[in-house]
């Protein structure tokens, strides 16, 4: 039985800055390292074959933990028999973990401008979300604001199905008139009041949020600033949870038709050669320990096969090209692994700086939840509340609405049971009823701040009054003051009910 192992050389110089800025022992760091790498890489970690680095005695990495340890290994590699050479020695899992997991915290701390503090926060929020830790339904119940005419205060049940048949959201109104202040407040209780087991995806269009340092540090949110810094979402559009024939075909077409739709000038023949680069893509890298392309992959691919035709380049290459050159995505050359779920993380993804695509992102990370949601349990209720997993948030929604995304569609259909609510905000209520889809039909909450040009019928619909009540709240909502919300009233005698929101900035 091994009583040592030595790290490579990159780990030992790693855990010699670490402690230089952390002040923590040796031993200490390289088990935050085992136990990173242990929850981000999993069984799928490369082998390490670099032994110069420092010496490890086994005692002083254990120290009394060794039983939990290897407890922890067993679970995640499924053996049941593990031998002692495999479990610690230079050629062990151990070692392997050490190494990769001081590579992974030092690409976390440089990514985290070293600042040692939001370095801590991150590692122990992956930790906390990737360990398998049971659901626990919290209530909801958020204050969302003052009823003006009652002067009570508002509740939101947010995830009680015995008054609710979703948790679906929309806020709507101009520019400035505190929707995003109202949103926020609401997310930050979400966060607080579920101990974090809530998460979201925040889809920045404007880059405001990105930047509220008290909101990030409120929501552990994880920030990836696009066109900014070299930072990229670890995120690969290409993981499927099974890499057969008929999968990898369906996902070829409809990552094509998603294409399509968001850019007018792919057509039949454009959406024919991304779906055979991306087929081509899975058949290239299918015996590699990643079984999935990249954008750079489908680029190659697809210019090989113009240059094959004598095709000029066009739009579809066009998309591509800046696809694989604006570094957006993981690749293959990524120094992260790429995340295996994105439905237990809370991220704020910035596209404020995207000249173009910022749908198409926005497209490709929808269709990554759908597809890992649909694979999910549903989510448990007890006492009639249900547990949120994960909120799909979308800033300036109506960009996204006209477009046909059958990703969203399917998650605000079908999100209900698996815990996946999605929150909108956008200018206006008419926004809602697309020829397509109507989301309004599907929202249960809606919150109309002041806007102006907002037809009768939309009102009527989001708010189930009369078309009375409607024409004569046309005029009004044009009128509302900053935090002045017309929504559906508590209640039922009244057809809607008029409040001042709650904003983030006064309560955090």
């Amino acid at each position: 039985m091994a009583d040592r192992l030595y790290t490579s050389l990159k780990t030992d110089e790693i855990i010699s800055a670490f402690r230089a800025n952390t002040k923590l022992d040796k031993a200490i760091l390289a088990r935050m390292a085992f136990s990173y790498s242990l929850v981000r890489t999993g069984k799928e970690v490369i082998k390490s074959t670099n032994f110069t680095g420092g010496e490890m005695k086994r005692t002083s990495f254990f120290s009394k933990d060794e039983h939990l340890v290897k407890t922890l290994v067993n679970q995640v590699y499924q053996i049941e028999d593990l031998d002692e050479n495999q479990f610690y020695s230079n050629k062990s899992i151990v070692k392997d973990h050490v190494d990769n997991g001081a590579i992974l915290l030092w690409d976390l701390f440089q990514k985290n401008g070293e600042d040692i503090n939001k370095w801590y926060s991150e590692i122990v929020s992956t930790i906390h979300l990737s360990g398998g830790k049971k659901l626990k339904t919290k209530d909801l119940d958020i204050f969302i604001g003052r009823d003006i005419l009652h002067n009570n205060d508002l509740i939101m049940a947010l995830n009680d199905t015995a008054i609710h048949a979703n948790s679906h959201l929309a806020i709507m109104g101009k520019p400035g008139v505190g929707k995003t202040q109202f949103l926020l407040k609401i997310l930050a209780d979400i966060r607080i009041q579920s101990d974090y087991q809530t998460n979201f995806i925040f889809f920045d269009y404007k880059g405001d949020v990105v930047d509220s340092e008290t909101f990030i540090d409120v929501s552990r949110a994880r920030t990836y600033k696009l066109l900014q810094n070299n930072e990229y979402l670890p995120i690969s559009p290409f993981i499927l949870p099974d890499y057969n024939e008929q999968d990898i075909q369906l996902s070829a077409r409809e990552k094509a038709e998603s294409f399509a739709s968001i850019n007018s000038k792919l057509g039949v023949v454009q959406k024919g050669a991304l779906t055979e680069a991306i087929v081509a893509g899975y058949a290239m890298r299918a015996n590699s320990d990643k079984p999935f392309p990249d954008f750079n992959d489908v680029l190659e691919l697809a210019l090989a096969a113009y240059e094959e035709e004598g095709k000029r380049d066009d739009s579809l290459i066009e998309v591509l090209r800046d696809l694989a050159n604006f570094n957006l995505f993981w690749s293959h050359g990524s120094s992260l692994p790429p995340m295996d779920k994105i439905s237990n993380r809370s991220m704020i993804i910035d596209v404020h700086k995207m000249p173009v695509l910022k749908e198409l992102i926005g497209y490709l990370v929808i269709e990554r939840l759908y597809k890992e949601m649909a694979s999910l349990p549903d989510s448990p209720i007890k006492d009639g509340r249900r547990t949120l997993r994960t909120i799909l948030v979308i800033d300036e929604a109506h960009n996204y609405l006209g477009q046909k995304n059958i990703f969203l569609e399917k998650i605000i259909r079908e999100g209900r049971s698996k815990g996946i609510v999605v929150f909108f905000a956008s200018q206006s209520p008419s926004d809602y009823q697309q020829k397509f889809f109507n989301f309004q039909e599907l929202l249960e909450f809606s919150y109309i701040f002041q806007s102006e040009g907002t037809s009768a019928k939309a009102i009527q619909d989001i708010l189930g009054c009369s078309n009375k009540t409607a024409k004569d709240l046309q005029s009004e909502i044009a009128k509302l003051e900053p935090f002045q919300v017309i929504s559906r009233s508590n209640i039922k005698t009244d057809e809607f009910m008029k409040f001042t929101a709650e904003p983030f900035y006064k309560n955090y």
